[in-house]
């Protein structure tokens, strides 16, 4: 499978500084290769670089990046995930697998010009819920689940078990 890159619209760092960590993390823990944020927010990088340091992968930050450039510079698909859009079920055999692609998330009303320039229109349903869910089903989906448990080397592994928490230091 090519990589995949999140766009990130609408980023307010005062107001959704969480929700976006959450984007950034549910995207690289599903098989995201990274994401771009079209606002400036050095905390936002530092938080997402951390742990990718401490949980491993090679996921990539960068915000300040205007969409428009990135998708004009971006050689792959652009998926825009939107409750207007096509359903994910009927979408998904239409996206190719064998070129990267670009997932745009929106944190407000995205501008027309996203739908116009997007390959792709798809919805995750079509009532209101949080661009994170979306995110998710749609990249777990897009991977067949195949992303979810993937082996990534960092400091720290989580070690699974039925009970209690148990988090391994990695020898460097």
């Amino acid at each position: 499978m090519s990589d995949i890159w999140i766009m990130r619209i609408g980023h307010r760092p005062e107001r959704d500084k969480r929700v976006t960590t959450h984007v950034a993390l549910s995207s690289r823990a599903l098989g995201a290769r990274g994401i771009y944020v079209d606002t400036l927010d050095e905390k936002l990088e530092e938080n997402v670089r951390s742990v990718v340091d401490r949980f491993g992968g090679d996921y990539q930050i960068k915000t300040g990046v205007r969409w428009q450039s990135a998708v004009r510079n971006f050689s792959g698909k652009v998926v825009h995930l939107t409750m207007y859009g096509e359903r994910v079920d009927e979408a998904l055999p239409k996206i190719p697998r064998d070129e990267d692609i670009m997932i745009i998330v929106g944190a407000e009303k995205v501008p027309r010009e996203v739908y116009e320039r997007a390959d792709f229109n798809v919805s995750v349903g079509n009532q209101p819920h949080s661009e994170i869910a979306a995110l998710a089903i749609f990249l777990d989906r897009f991977t067949e689940g195949k992303a979810l448990y993937s082996e990534r080397h960092g400091k720290l592994t989580v070690v699974p078990n039925e009970r209690g928490k148990t988090v391994v230091e990695n020898p460097e």
